[in-house]
């Protein structure tokens, strides 16, 4: 699905930018771009398990150090 446009006789590179820009918008392709320009795949299930215990891990050691006074009651999450 290429989207081509040529240029007209005695026309200028602006209004061939113009040209080629309305077309694009109209296609919609810019719209699929734009959508799938953030996709992430989803974790597989060993992904989702190393996650969860780091930050179990991170979690017990923010208690440890809350419990020792090397850290505020307010950044404990």
């Amino acid at each position: 699905m290429a989207i081509e446009v040529r240029k007209k006789e005695k026309e200028s590179v602006q209004s061939l930018l113009r040209r080629f820009s309305r077309r694009i918008q109209q296609s919609g392709v810019l719209l699929k771009v734009r959508r799938s320009r953030f996709y992430a795949s989803p974790l597989t299930k060993r992904q989702k398990r190393i996650s969860a215990l780091r930050k179990i891990e991170i979690q017990k050691e923010r208690e440890k150090l809350y419990k020792l006074g090397k850290l505020d009651r307010e950044f404990k999450r």
